[in-house]
């Protein structure tokens, strides 16, 4: 079912052996390939085919070749590529975004033993989150953790554009790059403000600050392509175990301490402040009663 529709009709189970297929005159036995020509592929079957094999000699050694796999699924790495290809079915049914840009590289991780854990940045602070994502994403919160392997599991980040910043970073936070070309005139160097980045890609943010965590070694490409980042709330890894990862508890404070030190200061200040004004009244009428005694 996997094959061309012109080599389907010529497959054949072989008489004395069932496992092995046969077409033509070729027999397939499992796990083996066989390198067919172009015309082959048309339809051209048996003598019909020795026939034209002059005709399209160039082909033989251009590499116009049919590879069939008497399988069709092989086992790469601990995954079917047809799993694969169907799970990309199943999530351009399911996810509005972009599906191939949310499913790129996938096929060169080995998600053999990684869990899938879903983080939602609704409301987050951009630097803790970014911390707890280069942690898992390295795989240090496992017993097992060692700088020269790449043991972290796939981080999915949801709702990116809901993150949140302390102070003043919206407008003083600012992203610089450069073109890269060498010229005698001063500038080509680019920047661009957190407030305009998050209208512009607001998943650019997040994977900026957790790639400026990761440490620059051969293995930070591939922990990028375990991070997958997406501005809304829904993703197209529905069909895999997600789990939601719970973010540490936050102890915010209700005041800075500068802004609090001017608190009580203001507050000691109107103390003393009343305590002179009653000092004074009541000196005031110890010199009136003083007078009127006298």
């Amino acid at each position: 079912e996997n094959f061309p529709p012109s080599i389907s009709e010529s497959l054949h189970r072989s008489p004395q052996n069932p496992i092995v297929l046969r077409i033509g005159s070729l027999d397939l036995k499992p796990h083996s390939r066989v390198f067919l020509p172009l015309p082959f592929a048309f339809g051209v079957k048996g003598k019909r085919l020795l026939e034209l094999l002059t005709t399209f000699y160039a082909f033989l050694f251009v590499g116009s070749f049919w590879v069939v796999d008497a399988l069709c699924v092989r086992k790469q790495k601990g995954r079917f590529d047809i799993k694969i290809n169907r799970m990309a079915t199943q999530a351009a049914t399911a996810f509005s975004g972009n599906v191939k840009k949310a499913l790129a590289g996938i096929k060169r991780i080995n998600l053999d033993g990684l869990r899938w854990r879903v983080f939602d940045a609704k409301g987050q602070v951009l630097g803790r989150l970014a911390s707890q994502l280069s942690i898992v994403l390295q795989g240090k919160d496992k017993p097992t953790y060692a700088p020269n392997r790449d043991d972290g599991d796939m981080c999915i980040v949801i709702n990116a554009k809901d993150i949140s910043v302390t102070g003043r970073k919206m407008t003083d936070k600012v992203y610089y790059w450069h073109t890269g070309q060498v010229s005698a005139y001063i500038g080509h160097l680019k920047e661009r403000t957190l407030k305009d980045q998050m209208a512009k890609d607001p998943t650019e943010v997040i994977r900026k600050a957790v790639m400026r965590m990761l440490p620059r070694n051969k293995l930070r490409d591939d922990r990028d392509r375990k991070l997958r980042i997406f501005a809304d709330g829904e993703h197209p890894f529905g069909d895999r175990p997600i789990e939601p990862y719970v973010m540490p508890p936050r102890t915010v404070r209700e005041m800075r301490p500068r802004a609090r030190r001017a608190m009580v200061r203001a507050q000691k200040k109107a103390e003393m402040q009343a305590q002179g004004g009653s000092d004074t009244r009541k000196n005031k009428k110890k010199e009136v009663e003083e007078e009127e005694s006298a």
